[in-house]
C-alpha cells in the first residue's frame, strides 16, 4: 500500500508522519505538495498537523482552497481513505468532508501534552484492529482543538457510529477532568458516515516508538494497513 502525506506552507508534522509510515511501518510513502493536482497513486492520504498558511482567517480556512485539497475531496467521495491529524482535521472540517467546527481551547491557551483517548468505534478502517473501549496514550498540541457541533448533530454522530475517539482518564472514564480543550462530549476524533474520512486532534505519528513515550499511535497505522491487506487478499 502507499501513503500520501500532504505538505502545506506551515505544516510541521509532515516529516513525522512520513517517518512513521516509511521507517516504522515500512510502507511506501510520498509527499504531496499543496499545489499538486495528482495524488500519485496513494491509497491513504494524510493531512498532517501544523499551521497551514499560518492559520490566517481560521485554522484550515485557506488550505481548504488549495489545489491538492480539491483532489482530496474527489478522492474521498470516491471512497478513498483520508486521515486528518490536528490541523489536517481542521482542514477536513473546513472542506466539508467532516461535520462540525473547531473553537479555541476552553482555556484560550496552546496545549501540548500526552492525553488518554478511548476507542468508541471499531467499525471503520482506522480502528478496526483495536478493541472497543481500548485506551490509547497519545499527545496533543493545539490551540484550536475544541470540537463543536449543534446538539442534534452530535446525536446524529452517535447514532451513525461516527464518534471514533473521546478524551478519557487512564481508566477509560469519560469525565470533564479528562477533557483538555472543552470539546463537546469529550470528542477527540470522528469519521464521516461512509467511514472512509477520519479526523482526530491527537498526534498518533508522535506515538510510534518507545523513545516517544508511547507506541499507541502505531496501532492506528497498523489498523489501516491491515484493512488494505485484507482487501488485497480478496
Amino acid at each position: 500500500m502507499k501513503f500520501g502525506v500532504v505538505t502545506f506552507p506551515g505544516s510541521n508534522c509532515d516529516y513525522d508522519t512520513y517517518a512513521a509510515a516509511r521507517y516504522i511501518l515500512n510502507e511506501e510513502v510520498e509527499f504531496l505538495w499543496h499545489l499538486d493536482t495528482d495524488l500519485k497513486g496513494s491509497d491513504v492520504v494524510i493531512l498532517p498537523g501544523g499551521f497551514s498558511y499560518g492559520d490566517y482567517l481560521r485554522t484550515g480556512a485557506i488550505a481548504r482552497f488549495s489545489p491538492i485539497v480539491k483532489e482530496v475531496i474527489k478522492f474521498a467521495r470516491e471512497g478513498g481513505t483520508v486521515w486528518g491529524i490536528c490541523n489536517g482535521f481542521q482542514i477536513l472540517l473546513e472542506a466539508g468532508l467532516l461535520p462540525g467546527a473547531m473553537l479555541r481551547n476552553k482555556g484560550l491557551r496552546f496545549i501540548c501534552k500526552h492525553v488518554n483517548i478511548r476507542v468508541e468505534s471499531v467499525g471503520n478502517r482506522l480502528t478496526a484492529g483495536l478493541d472497543p473501549g481500548q485506551v490509547l496514550h497519545i499527545p496533543i498540541a493545539h490551540s484550536d482543538g475544541n470540537y463543536y457541533d449543534y446538539p442534534e448533530r452530535i446525536e446524529e454522530l452517535k447514532r451513525n457510529d461516527q464518534v471514533v475517539f473521546r478524551y478519557c482518564d487512564a481508566g477509560g472514564n469519560i469525565i470533564p477532568e479528562s477533557n483538555p480543550n472543552g470539546s463537546v462530549d469529550n470528542i477527540a476524533g470522528i469519521c464521516n458516515r461512509d467511514k472512509n474520512v477520519f479526523g482526530m486532534m491527537p498526534h498518533p505519528e508522535r506515538a510510534v516508538e518507545n523513545v516517544l513515550n508511547s507506541t499507541d499511535g502505531l496501532k492506528l497505522f497498523e489498523s489501516i494497513r491491515s484493512y488494505y491487506s485484507r482487501r488485497a487478499a480478496v
